[in-house]
């Protein structure tokens, strides 16, 4: 592995577990510049092809899905811990549809769905950008539509 400090491949696993819902393995790892950094280990089923609105066809990405919901839930009160296992499990539930192709807005949905139970603000920074809001109007009708931010 290599460290993204000094960028050599001498690491060593310092500690290694499974985590929580036992879908990955979590090593510690210590390269010889001293740096210390986590890594994850996950079974992959298949490789799953991503249908863009446009038609056109790409493999599926954790690291970009993960990327997607980490800024969402930029500066919010959830732990790192929480959101892997949000990952997981929307990754786990692509595989389990049983498709070799998944459409963008089949993982929009499921992505827009667990983020309205686990953060409403992470939800609503992440429809803001998959619905394409263009004008102040489209986002303020989507707040007002929400649950959430009626008033009682």
């Amino acid at each position: 592995m290599i460290c993204s400090t000094c960028k050599k491949g001498e690491t060593s696993v310092v500690d290694s577990r499974p985590t929580e819902d036992g879908t990955a393995i979590r090593r510690r790892r210590l390269c010889v510049c001293g740096h210390r950094f986590t890594t994850f280990e996950r079974v992959q089923f298949r490789e799953l092809m991503v249908v863009k609105k446009s038609g056109r066809k790409s493999t599926f990405d954790r690291d970009k899905l993960a990327k997607s919901i980490f800024i969402a839930l930029k500066k919010r009160p959830i732990d790192t811990e929480t959101v892997e296992k949000f990952i997981s499990k929307i990754s786990r539930s692509l595989e389990e549809l049983g498709q070799a192709e998944i459409s963008s807005n089949t993982i929009g949905t499921m992505v827009m769905e667990g983020l309205k139970e686990l953060d409403p603000v992470a939800y609503v920074r992440f429809a803001s950008v998959y619905r394409n809001f263009r004008e102040e109007k489209d986002f303020v009708q989507f707040v007002d539509r929400l649950d959430v931010y009626k008033k009682r």
